[in-house]
């Protein structure tokens, strides 16, 4: 199946927030503010999607509203990019109940993170659209540091030569979205190289944990020339990463991929990359392989956006490591 890129976007656009996952309720009015005004300054229109509102006893909204809403937002011809209002735990209730020709006939930026990433593997899967890992709607409602984030979005779905991604300068994971103005920023040491080795191949992943939900289902990407970017949020300590991990190498095609980038870990999750190098160590199938850790996706900030389905290329060493996104 070849990948079928979505136009980018441009000035003047409407994009769609949806709520495949928790509802927009969940999100207070300041940071929403301050959502509108950070996509009204690249230029974007914003519409909402008719049951984002909903939510019930789960923090969701039932099957039917959230499939209702993504039908909405992928058949609007007015409508060139959607957004995830926020993450949450279900959005894969919904992969058996999408119109996938619908999707594949109506190709547009999809951007999130986190439970997303469900979404994102499987419309790849089922129809080639690529699709993205990058800042959700409420992501945008960060009163600072949002400059970093900005400009990959902005290299990423606003245009389309290739890219080259560098370490940020500083990050955090503090908890922004409760006090905006209390942010506890820490040095940037940069990537560390586990695995030496250069390797060019098809992006997949995301949140592992949510992308191993999809493992032995119809919705799981041909891992085959991959090069998996794989993060996990606070609650995944090493012992669990390490066996999710694991449950991606015991798939018959693990073999077949040829790179891996972790993204950086939580503090609360205390993994440190001393572990990462023994989990890794640990794992004989991830000899063969480039591997980098410590970049800059997942659940802290700042965060890149990269294409599940797109072309990366990975060159790892001791001397100094190269990712560039090539087809996006």
């Amino acid at each position: 199946m070849n990948p079928i890129y979505p136009d980018k976007l441009k000035k003047g656009d409407t994009v769609m927030v949806v709520a495949p996952s928790d509802s927009l309720s969940m999100i207070s009015a300041d940071v929403r503010r301050l959502a509108n005004e950070r996509f009204a300054e690249m230029g974007l229109r914003l519409s909402f999607a008719k049951h984002v509102e909903e939510v019930d006893g789960f923090d969701s909204s039932s099957v039917a509203s959230r499939v209702a809403d993504l039908h909405q937002a992928f058949s609007d011809k007015n409508v060139r990019g959607i957004f995830p209002a926020f993450g949450g735990f279900n959005s894969n209730q919904l992969l058996r109940q999408l119109d996938w020709d619908l999707i594949r006939n109506n190709p547009k930026i999809f951007v999130g993170y986190s439970d997303s990433t469900a979404l994102e593997n499987a419309i790849f899967a089922k129809t080639g659209l690529v699709t993205y890992s990058g800042p959700n709607y409420s992501r945008f409602g960060q009163k600072l540091y949002l400059e970093y984030t900005l400009e990959y979005f902005r290299k990423c779905l606003f245009e389309n030569t290739e890219f080259s991604v560098s370490p940020s300068p500083t990050w955090s994971d503090d908890w922004w979205i409760k006090d905006q103005d209390k942010r506890a920023l820490s040095k940037n040491d940069g990537w560390s190289p586990i695995n030496s080795g250069r390797a060019k191949g098809t992006v997949l992943g995301g949140n592992l944990s949510t992308f191993n939900l999809l493992q032995g289902t119809e919705f799981f990407p041909d891992l085959s020339g991959s090069i998996l970017f794989l993060e996990d949020d606070d609650e995944s300590k090493a012992s669990h990463f390490d066996r999710d991990l694991q449950s991606l190498i015991h798939l018959p095609d693990f073999h077949k991929i040829r790179g891996m980038v972790i993204g950086r870990f939580e503090k609360a999750s205390k993994t440190t990359i001393e572990d990462l190098r023994k989990i890794i160590g640990s794992k004989t199938e991830l000899n063969h392989i480039p591997i980098l850790t410590g970049v800059d996706f997942g659940h802290t900030d700042p965060m890149i956006t990269f294409p599940i389905g797109g072309e990366a290329e990975l060159v790892v060493s001791r001397e100094g490591s190269r990712l560039v996104v090539i087809r996006h």
